[in-house]
């Protein structure tokens, strides 16, 4: 079993369970599941934009399962308070007393769901438990569980009704991906279920529990990062700002966050060291959401993308063959 400190080996394969159960029941690339286990090991969050019925929320749960951790749902809706994901003091007649019921934010990983539909106050409730570990209620600071993770999911087409999340609350999640469309034969496999209407969804196992987790989390603090990797790792993220297409660039808090992914990248990958293949895996998630593109750029059909692109190609890729 793993301990508080678990080996690089051990992480990994651990890691590669969690993958696996949850690849089980969820279709879909495995590079995309290694990359939300890159924002849980990082210790951050984790951003789906993808449009409806990909399986973003049984990616969530799945996750939840499989790492062994309590879940729960927040629907975002403009009218949602920060009472509802919080939770507020309600007056108990017996002991006529009043006592705190927690909100679904007390959860181990919790799904907001279309998270840009929430009004700014209750984004600001968010923003404090994502980035404080904590939530405010009536003055008095309430710490959440740990490990505490959020997924949320956005729809990149529908935005009617929606508050653009501001640019701090974008930086706190460490990665932002999508799902994508299944292959055909993951399309065939769907269907193929849906035929035989009794048949029961994929159970997913737990392959660690909650303090496991807790040790996983801690084993990318000793991943070892030569000096010449960090260097093209800061000059990778220091190129976007000087492309003229962003207004924006990475900002010093996005280069530690670039740096802590791919530090949890090599341990998904079963190594005690990061490698440039590491930073290239983790530079698009890691960089894309941070990035705030010119409305020229915009009118010409640039995307967050090229920029990435552009600055991966503008920088020499170190020669790192161990630690």
């Amino acid at each position: 079993m793993p301990s508080d400190d678990m080996s690089v080996p051990e992480a990994a394969e651990y890691a590669g369970d969690v993958i696996d159960r949850i690849a089980a029941a969820v279709i879909t690339d495995r590079a995309f599941l290694e990359t939300v286990l890159t924002g849980v090991l990082a210790r951050g969050h984790v951003l789906l934009e993808d449009v409806p019925g990909t399986g973003k929320t049984l990616t969530a749960q799945g996750a939840a399962h499989a790492l062994g951790l309590s879940f729960n749902r927040v629907q975002f809706t403009p009218d949602l308070l920060p009472s509802d994901i919080t939770g507020s003091h309600v007056y108990n007649e017996h002991t006529q007393e009043f006592q705190f019921n927690e909100g679904p934010i007390f959860a181990n990983v919790v799904l907001a769901d279309e998270i840009n539909r929430a009004p700014p106050k209750t984004q600001a409730a968010l923003l404090e438990a994502m980035d404080e570990k904590q939530v405010s209620v009536d003055g008095e600071t309430r710490e959440l569980p740990d490990p505490f993770f959020v997924i949320a999911t956005q729809n990149p087409v529908e935005q009617e009704g929606t508050f653009e999340l501001p640019e701090a609350q974008r930086d706190r999640f460490v990665v932002k991906t999508s799902m994508g469309y299944p292959d055909r034969a993951g399309e065939l496999e769907l269907v193929d279920r849906r035929a035989n209407r009794f048949s029961q969804m994929p159970t997913i196992e737990a392959a660690v529990d909650e303090a496991q987790v807790r040790s996983l989390q801690a084993v990318p603090e000793r991943v070892h990062v030569d000096g010449d990797v960090r260097e093209y790792l800061v000059d990778v993220a220091r190129a976007t700002r000087d492309d003229d297409r962003a207004e924006i660039g990475v900002s010093p808090r996005g280069i530690q966050r670039f740096f802590e992914a791919a530090r949890a990248r090599a341990v998904i990958a079963g190594r005690d060291y990061v490698t440039p293949d590491d930073v290239k895996f983790v530079a698009d998630p890691v960089m894309r959401h941070r990035i705030v593109l010119t409305p020229e750029a915009n009118i010409q059909g640039a995307t967050k993308e090229d920029v990435v692109d552009a600055a991966l190609a503008s920088v020499d890729v170190p020669n790192v063959t161990g630690a």
